[in-house]
């Protein structure tokens, strides 16, 4: 089976995990803070804050923007469910807004459409959080300037997108949203097996996703008091002082999977740039079959995580699942992202329903991803386009 993504683990990879194991420190060491300042550097951000995944970080992005009840937060309907838990956790309200034909990202047009609406209505959004999906940028100047208009945060959904370009610019380096998340899960473009981290430029906000990771503790010895400090301290508070400031939660990155990050960094840009070869040569190799292959906004450079073709259903047989199975019986690792979070039973009973997001819901039936990982040779390409073009004939 030729899996549609696939970790690529070295012999430095294996090294760096077990030069941790065989420390002192397996988690709150130094691992953590290196792997935050490396890929912080290499995004073009001021903080890295590592997390247990990338779930956890858009959980703690709404709770450090203070999204909470009778607030109400909107994402694509084409994406994974934790883009819009996120807001559930907070006690907030989701919504969606519908994506863009082209790019399957959040349509900057409906965008604009729904916050007019709203805005009549008194139904602003607190935080909107757009998707980079399969690894493009959404439009974030465009967006950018929305928030600027209706005053609301941008949560950027990076999961995809760890090493993708928007403008000349590192996806991640702040200049445009409040919060990126990226993921570290085994199929995304790094891995540290599961993880994530959030980027921020803002140094108030940066501490505050860090301690609300971590139980909501500060460690206010940890820098050197002030005299003042020593004096009304010496009787009651000494270097072991902890203080919970909020309701936080547990998070953290340990440092085994922090090393592993550190490691899986030094070669980044070697995973997108071999993930940019194999989708340019899917473009190719399907070219002239009836499959509608990725659309690329000229502002963005993937980072590729996903390749997903379109089925031209109106020229072939076969259903999509029919194409789907056969692939899978040919050991074709298909998938498809994503079902629709708004069709899903649990957003269903919150009142969404099919239909309301046309362009997401038309997407969908036609999608399949093709295998795509950093690992995957010529060879093994070759063989998933003759597997769908026999299945296609």
């Amino acid at each position: 089976m030729i899996p549609y993504g696939r970790q690529d683990i070295s012999a430095e990879d294996i090294d760096a995990v077990r030069d941790v194991l065989t420390s002192d420190w397996l988690t709150q060491g130094q691992a953590g803070p290196r792997f935050e300042q490396g890929l912080a550097k290499y995004c073009g951000a001021a903080h890295g804050i590592a997390v247990s995944n990338a779930t956890a970080a858009l959980h703690i992005a709404c709770l450090a923007l203070d999204l909470g009840p009778g607030d109400i937060l909107w994402t694509v309907p084409n994406t994974f469910v934790a883009s819009a838990n996120c807001a559930l956790y907070c006690g907030a309200t989701v919504d969606f807004v519908d994506i863009d034909p082209r790019t399957y990202n959040m349509s900057v047009a409906a965008l604009a459409e729904k916050l007019a609406q709203a805005e009549a209505a008194g139904r602003l959004p607190k935080v909107v959080v757009p998707v980079h999906f399969a690894g493009q940028s959404c439009e974030m100047v465009e967006i950018r300037a929305l928030a600027d208009r209706y005053r609301f945060h941008i949560v950027e959904d990076a999961s995809h997108a760890v090493g993708g370009e928007y403008r000349g610019r590192k996806v991640g380096d702040g200049a445009l949203s409040d919060v990126t998340v990226f993921s570290f899960h085994p199929v995304k473009i790094i891995t540290t097996g599961e993880g994530g981290m959030l980027m921020t430029n803002a140094p108030k906000l940066a501490e505050r996703l860090s301690y609300l990771r971590s139980h909501g503790i500060i460690r206010p010895m940890q820098s050197p008091p002030t005299a003042d400090e020593r004096r009304s301290n010496e009787d009651q508070h000494g270097p072991w002082m902890y203080e919970q400031i909020e309701l936080g939660l547990n998070y953290r990155m340990t440092d085994i999977q922090a090393a592993l990050g550190s490691s899986q960094l030094v070669r980044l840009d070697a995973f997108v740039e071999r993930r940019r070869e194999l989708a340019a040569r899917y473009d190719r190799l399907l070219a002239k079959l009836p499959v509608t292959c990725p659309w690329q906004h000229p502002d963005t450079n993937s980072a590729w995580h996903l390749y997903v073709i379109r089925l031209r259903r109106n020229e072939i047989k076969l259903s999509r699942r029919q194409v789907f199975e056969a692939l899978r019986a040919a050991g074709i690792g298909v998938n498809v992202h994503y079902i629709p979070v708004h069709t899903q039973p649990y957003y269903q009973r919150l009142g969404f329903k099919v239909g309301m997001f046309p362009e997401a819901e038309s997407y969908y039936q036609d999608a399949i991803t093709l295998p795509l990982f950093s690992k995957m040779t010529d060879a093994e390409q070759d063989t998933v386009v003759a597997a769908l073009t026999k299945i296609l004939a």
